[in-house]
């Protein structure tokens, strides 16, 4: 007389487990999609920028190659221009990171 009872309920509990999980499903499904984008340098600025900060700003190591240098360049400038409503600092500071990590100019060793 148990056995009957108990059958019932779990393929009961089956079937609702089985309804919600489906509706999750086409819950996620229908969600907007994100940005998988690396999360940008966040912080304030040194009064001398470094090799290191400049690798920072731009998202890439100290020792990347120039072509990576100028194409993490473009990335974060197509972010922050100032003809797209980006800061002109902003700007210039994201210019510098690129020049020094080109070489173009002298990084600063340490700011005191």
């Amino acid at each position: 007389m148990a056995t009957p009872l108990i059958m019932g309920m779990a393929v009961a509990a089956t079937a609702y487990a089985g309804r919600y999980g489906i509706q999750a499903w086409q819950a996620f499904k229908a969600r907007p999609p994100t940005a998988r984008m690396r999360k940008f340098y966040e912080g304030g600025f040194q009064s001398v920028m470094t090799r290191r900060e400049a690798a920072l700003i731009l998202g890439v190591r100290e020792s990347t190659a120039a072509d990576k240098v100028k194409e993490a360049h473009r990335r974060v400038m197509v972010a922050n221009h100032p003809d797209a409503g980006g800061s002109h600092y902003l700007a210039s500071k994201i210019n510098e990171a690129k020049d020094i990590l080109l070489g173009k100019t002298k990084g600063g060793g340490s700011a005191f």
